[in-house]
């Protein structure tokens, strides 16, 4: 799971889908491409975005569904918060106990 998360999170371009999930869930392919090619001035295919949407699907990052014709993309942070748990950060407010 971990390899298929840091994978997706590599890239730039998966970031900025990330970023516009954020923004504004439920988008579908056109929507996102839109935004990538009006607001970040991005070049990318359709076809280059959904391949990206497939490695942030793979990694649990984005889930779709579908209504009628449409798929609607949708970011879930589940797999960022297991990362977060993974290596706890731990607590230095409280003095530290020396040991003789």
């Amino acid at each position: 799971m971990a390899d298929d998360l840091f994978k997706a999170l590599a890239d730039a371009t998966r970031r900025t889908i990330l970023d516009e999930l954020a923004e504004k869930s439920g988008q579908t392919l056109f929507e996102i491409c839109a935004r990538l090619t009006m607001k970040h001035r991005l070049g990318i295919s359709r076809q280059g975005v959904s391949q990206h949407l497939a490695v942030l699907e793979a990694a649990g990052l984005v889930v779709t569904r579908r209504e009628g014709r449409y798929k609607f993309h949708d970011l879930d942070t589940a797999p960022l918060r297991q990362i977060a748990e993974r290596w706890p950060v731990p607590d230095t407010s409280a003095p530290e106990e020396s040991t003789p």
